[in-house]
Parts: structure tokens; C-alpha cells; sequence
């Protein structure tokens, strides 16, 4: 589990390291490009990942909740199941999903009341509105405990064209492929998701049979 635990903590550390930068120095919606294929673009989130939500405030604050259960029973499993594999190839990906989940939950519980403006959720049109300026760390607060948002700022536009005006119905169209704008523990849940997911399928004698009872 302690290996487990050092990889959390250094992913951690540059997940909230690059999400106090952008909501400190960024506008809401600003958008830096840094390639043609890569856009630092700052959104809020107060859903899920892929801006799924489960409804208003009230779905805000429940979702932040679910994340600290979830979170929970991760630190239980992982913990159970990392001295049955103690290997690498679940340590890692362990490491991965943990500390994207962390990540996540810091943002939506705390960013709330330690910085001064952030997006808020509307009760009389139902909906989330954003700010004007650039945030200030400075524990004035904008949104009640497990009421923050989630900062997101990567985007890759990886392709980004019109469709040729000779095809039928969808002729010049716009067509974009990963236009979605995630963050550093969106990423490391993903990637250590797909890893567990291919090592179990490939190496299936790496892990101890009885590992899930």
C-alpha cells in the first residue's frame, strides 16, 4: 500500500499544482494554444467526467459525496488487494485511478471555500453560471463544502475539418475528433484503468485468484 500511495501523492502533487495555476492565472474560458493539436482551455466542471452531471446543486453536492464513498472503498480494496499483488503492474495502475479520484474530490470539496469566485449554480433558471476575472486563493469563499467545481484545461484536438462538400447529407460539415477538455486526474484514472484492465486479460496469473474475495 505504500507504494501505492507514493505514486498517489506525486500524481497529486502535479494535478494540483496545474489546477491552482490556470484557475489563478487563467479567465474563465481563456484558451492558450501551445500546438496545433494541444489547447491549455480553462472550463469549471461541477459534474463528472465529460461534463456528465446528475442535476443541479443538490446533484453537485451528492456527487461529491458519492466521490468521498468511493474513495473509501478504494483505500479498502487497494489496500486488500495490494498484498495479495504486490507487483508492479498493479501498484501502478492502483497508484493511477487512486489519485485521479483524489484529485477530483479535492477540487469539488474544498475549491469551493478556499478561493474567492468560481462557477455557481443558478436556482431560479437551474443552471451553472461562471465568473468574470481571474481567481484569488484567498479562503474568501464562493460555494458552501463539496459545493467547488472541478478545473479542467487540456484539450487535443487531435482532428479538426470539414467534411468534403460531395457527401451526401453531412457535406461540409464540421467534424472534431477528442474535443473533450479534461485534466490530470481525468487522465490518470483513465490511463490506470485501461492498464489494469489490459495486464488483468494478459497476465492474468500476475494477479491471485482469490483477489477479489
Amino acid at each position: 500500500m505504500k507504494k501505492v500511495l507514493w505514486i498517489t501523492f506525486f500524481i497529486l502533487f502535479i494535478d494540483q499544482a496545474s489546477k491552482l495555476y490556470v484557475k489563478t492565472h487563467f479567465h474563465l474560458h481563456e484558451e492558450v494554444k501551445v500546438f496545433d493539436w494541444f489547447y491549455l482551455t480553462y472550463v469549471e466542471n461541477p459534474g463528472m467526467a465529460y461534463g456528465v452531471q446528475l442535476g443541479g446543486f443538490v446533484g453537485k453536492i451528492g456527487l461529491s459525496l458519492l466521490r468521498l464513498v468511493l474513495i473509501g472503498l478504494m483505500a479498502y480494496y487497494i489496500n486488500k488487494w495490494s498484498k495479495k499483488a504486490n507487483t508492479w503492474y498493479f501498484i501502478i495502475p492502483a497508484g493511477l485511478i487512486f489519485a485521479g479520484a483524489i484529485g477530483n474530490l479535492i477540487d469539488s470539496t474544498f475549491y469551493g471555500i478556499i478561493f474567492d469566485s468560481g462557477t455557481t449554480y443558478s436556482s431560479p433558471v437551474k443552471d451553472w453560471y461562471g465568473y468574470s476575472g481571474i481567481s484569488k486563493l484567498n479562503f474568501e469563499g464562493y460555494a458552501p463544502l463539496f459545493g467547488g467545481c472541478v478545473v479542467d484545461m487540456f484539450r487535443f484536438p487531435l482532428i479538426d475539418t470539414y467534411l468534403p462538400q460531395w457527401i451526401p447529407v453531412w457535406g461540409g460539415e464540421r467534424i472534431q475528433f477528442f474535443n473533450y477538455i479534461f485534466n490530470i486526474a481525468d487522465s490518470s484514472i483513465t490511463i490506470g484503468a485501461i492498464c489494469l484492465i489490459i495486464i488483468y486479460f494478459f497476465k492474468p496469473g500476475i494477479f491471485p485468484k482469490e483477489w477479489m474475495q
